[in-house]
């Protein structure tokens, strides 16, 4: 392989994801992750969706069975009493942030894998911001990102 051959690599986001949660969690704050919703395979309560996102609760004492895996954050949680599998495609999380002071980190888009599409310019907002209004209003903290 030569030096101008772009190397293919394996998304970072799930490895982000993982070191995001210890640190929250090891700082014992709750960590909260904000979803978009309308991706393909998002399986979460339809009621707690608003404005096609949803920010669900992953401190350890809210959820059974959580698995941060590289494709796939799997776990149970109780909405309105019930018992509910949830299953979130990580290309689908914008954010993980502490509830508490809102530090974390936001993610870009992605669309269909693992690389973000080669068409996508450099300067490209990572996501919705509070200001575009697409934010949930309800409790949405300020996020920076944490290098």
């Amino acid at each position: 392989m030569s030096k101008n051959e772009p190397t293919s690599m394996s998304s970072n986001r799930p490895y982000l994801l993982r070191a995001i949660y210890d640190w929250i969690s090891d700082n014992d704050l709750t960590p909260y992750v904000l979803v978009d919703a309308s991706i393909e395979g998002v399986r979460v309560p339809p009621q707690v969706i608003k404005n096609g996102q949803v920010v669900l609760n992953l401190a350890m004492r809210a959820v059974a069975n959580l698995d941060l895996g590289n494709e796939w954050i799997s776990f149970s949680a109780r909405f309105s009493g019930v018992s509910q599998t949830i299953n979130i495609p990580v290309q689908a999380v914008l954010a993980l942030y502490a509830q508490e002071n809102g530090q974390g980190m936001m993610f870009p888009a992605e669309e269909g894998g693992d690389n973000p599409p080669p068409d996508v310019p450099d300067d490209a907002p990572p996501a919705p911001s509070a200001e575009q209004g697409d934010k949930p209003k309800r409790g949405a903290p300020h996020l920076r990102v944490v290098k």
